[in-house]
């Protein structure tokens, strides 16, 4: 009886399975993430004995895995490789998620955290292009300017973008670029117009991470930028933080930097940018 009584409770609460294919969708997602920049080939013993699988298995999906062109053997030596329908994908992935959508969800946060405008730009020539912003909450502050071109030499955004160009590969002895340009127009009295300074400053942007720009465009704005790198580690764009002096003195940059670095760093992860140089 009391045995019965036992079967009698299991079969009232019987234990739900799992959705049927979960368990293989994962090894197999699992399979597809084993193949990184420093292991692009996997045997089947190596896949097997990482990710807890046996060698049966492991043979199973990678045979599935190459049938949709998302594992390739290699001929000959018996160990794999992600396919073409995988870096296909990959490149579908980056296509679907550009810079303005990978950026505007932290733009709104970052505007909401800090009050004053935020901004997306890139470099075009020796100016930057704002690509989106969110506006300020307060009255006193940036009108709308997305499309807007300034001078990159007098904004905190094209600094960083500059100092990219310069020493991104190189160091203070050997920069990528000879010389940032030979002409700094004056836009305002605080624009930086003699270049042995500016190289200073971006030789100095490039180590801290961040830029600023003190009324260097328009007289009392301020602004602190941060790099935005892509898939491949490259700066390809810069957010910033912008508002009044009044309200954004100097002893307020480094609060404004972090700021503006994290969500700098969050969008770099969304292009793919290896989490080690999204910093």
């Amino acid at each position: 009886m009391k045995r019965h009584s036992t079967t009698a409770t299991r079969r009232a609460t019987p234990v739900r399975p799992p959705y049927p294919g979960t368990q293989a969708v994962l090894r197999a997602i699992a399979i597809l993430k084993a193949f990184t920049d420093a292991r692009p080939e996997r045997s089947i013993a190596e896949l097997s004995r990482e990710l807890g699988l046996h060698k049966t298995t492991v043979f199973r999906l990678l045979a599935a895995l190459e049938r949709e062109g998302l594992i390739a053997r290699a001929a000959g030596s018996g160990v794999y490789r992600l396919g073409p329908d995988a870096i296909a994908l990959g490149a579908q992935a980056l296509r679907s998620n550009d810079l303005r959508t990978a950026a505007h969800a932290e733009l709104v946060a970052l505007a909401a955290s800090c009050g004053e405008t935020t901004s997306l730009e890139v470099l075009v020539g020796d100016e930057v292009l704002v690509l989106d912003e969110i506006l300020s909450r307060y009255l006193l502050g940036s009108t709308p300017a997305i499309g807007w071109r300034g001078p990159a030499h007098a904004t905190s955004t094209g600094k960083v973008l500059l100092a990219a160009e310069r020493y991104e590969g190189g160091d203070a002895s050997t920069p990528r670029r000879a010389n940032v340009r030979t002409r700094l127009v004056k836009v305002t009295p605080h624009t930086i117009t003699a270049v042995a300074r500016l190289e200073r400053e971006l030789f100095a942007i490039w180590k801290q991470g961040y830029a600023t720009a003190i009324e260097e465009v328009e007289p009392g704005l301020v602004a602190v930028g941060a790099p935005v790198r892509d898939h491949e580690g490259r700066v390809v764009a810069a957010l910033s933080i912008a508002g009044p002096r009044i309200r954004l003195p100097p002893a307020r940059f480094p609060e404004l930097a972090i700021l503006v670095r994290q969500a700098a760093a969050r969008v770099s992860l969304r292009l793919g940018c290896p989490p080690s140089r999204c910093s």
